[in-house]
């Protein structure tokens, strides 16, 4: 049957009426009508001395109109030399990689490219202004075309003590993207100078005698069981929040008096030994009750996210108990620094063990994971006495003789 008039274009109705097999339009086009009754599209041509087929849709999604538009670019792509189906297979891969270039998904592979060798910490940290901060202002930017000026808007409205890794992630990412070739090398972000001047200053620390009373005595009653033992052990070890937040039992050695920080929790990615006095053994007993048998020693209160408590709880208490501007969570390092080196005269590189400070030279790091145990484990228990006897209202008596100076 022919389905066309006497120029050889079909016409809307014979399309309508058409059957198996395939209908011609003239240069080429022509409409297959399958078995199954799918109608499509197709342009036959040659190129390189090999006759070719192109696909340009369904009928009746593509009408005969776009048909007839989509094959004349067709040839006049084989007129400039380029294969329609070549030229097809260019438009899929660029859009393919269009869609791996949005910032979101960059910057997913750029956190996994980083995380073997992050500690956890340091690898949640970086997801949470990413996925918080980041990417949901830049959900819709190729890393491929992201301006200076929209990492800037993006930067806009972060909190201050963020703002600056923030910043750093985002030149580390597109640093990523160059090395992938997701962007063009050497086109970097202009983000000096993109964030208002903030006065840092230091980390608000109780270090006066007065203050660290007023500060033991608030914890001591603070009403939350499971907060107030968490605070209680941030302020016994000085160890960083977030590790105390989700110290596990697995990780404790009640009868040893020992804690053991696996390397996956450190910044300096070394295991870190530490000391538990009396008081911090007492501590975490008491916790038993409400965590026995489960992997985290401090459990997650009442509509919390994470499967343990969140280091959120230890800030919001100590703002709730008036603290706020003058002792973080944080602080207790700087309290326990300061005043064991000031009042109990511990020797700075004994304090530097407990804290585990990540030293610069290779020699350092390996001296203070050998050297100090005995002195820690003397100078964490005087620490804990020292806090009771302030609680008390006590006096203290330095802990030179214990301790030593510096070697």
């Amino acid at each position: 049957m022919v389905m066309a008039r006497e120029s050889g274009k079909l016409t809307a109705l014979a399309i309508k009426n058409a059957g198996q097999g395939k209908h011609f339009d003239g240069g080429g086009l022509y409409l297959e009508v399958m078995p199954t009754g799918s109608r499509i599209w197709r342009l036959k041509y040659r190129h390189a001395g090999k006759e070719s087929r192109a696909t340009l849709g369904h009928f009746p999604e593509v009408g005969l109109t776009t048909a007839r538009a989509d094959a004349a670019k067709a040839r006049a792509l084989l007129r400039d030399g380029i294969a329609p189906n070549d030229a097809k297979a260019a438009k899929h891969e660029a859009d393919r990689r269009a869609k791996g270039a949005a910032f979101p998904i960059v910057a997913a592979e750029w956190l996994a490219d980083r995380k073997p060798g992050w500690a956890d910490e340091t690898h949640r940290k970086a997801a949470y202004v990413v996925d918080t901060y980041l990417a949901p202002k830049l959900r819709r930017v190729s890393i491929t075309t992201l301006t200076t000026r929209q990492a800037v808007d993006a930067l806009a409205g972060i909190p201050p003590s963020l703002a600056a890794k923030a910043r750093g992630y985002l030149g580390q990412i597109v640093t990523y993207a160059m090395r992938k070739g997701l962007r063009e090398d050497g086109r970097v972000l202009s983000l000096h100078g993109a964030l208002p001047k903030v006065d840092k200053g230091h980390i608000p620390a109780a270090v006066d005698v007065a203050d660290v009373r007023k500060l033991v005595r608030a914890v001591a009653a603070y009403p939350i069981h499971v907060t107030r033992a968490a605070l209680t052990i941030a302020m016994l070890t000085a160890q960083r929040p977030g590790t105390v937040a989700r110290m596990e039992w697995a990780e404790v050695d009640l009868e040893a008096a020992e804690w053991v920080i696996p390397p996956g929790k450190m910044k300096t990615k070394h295991a870190h030994l530490v000391p538990l006095s009396r008081q911090a053994v007492d501590t975490l007993r008491a916790m038993l009750p409400y965590s026995e048998g489960r992997q985290f020693v401090f459990p997650a209160l009442y509509r919390q996210t994470t499967p343990h408590l969140h280091r959120d709880a230890l800030s919001n208490a100590l703002r709730n108990m008036g603290f706020q501007g003058k002792h973080a969570t944080h602080g207790f390092r700087g309290m326990f620094r300061t005043m064991a080196r000031e009042r109990l005269g511990v020797a700075a590189d004994v304090l530097e063990a407990q804290l585990a400070h990540a030293k610069k030279d290779e020699i350092q790091k390996a001296y203070d994971r050998t050297a100090f145990v005995k002195e820690r484990e003397s100078v964490m228990q005087a620490w804990a006495d020292y806090l009771d006897n302030l609680r008390e209202g006590g006096n203290v008596v330095p802990l030179r003789k214990a301790s030593g100076e510096s070697r």
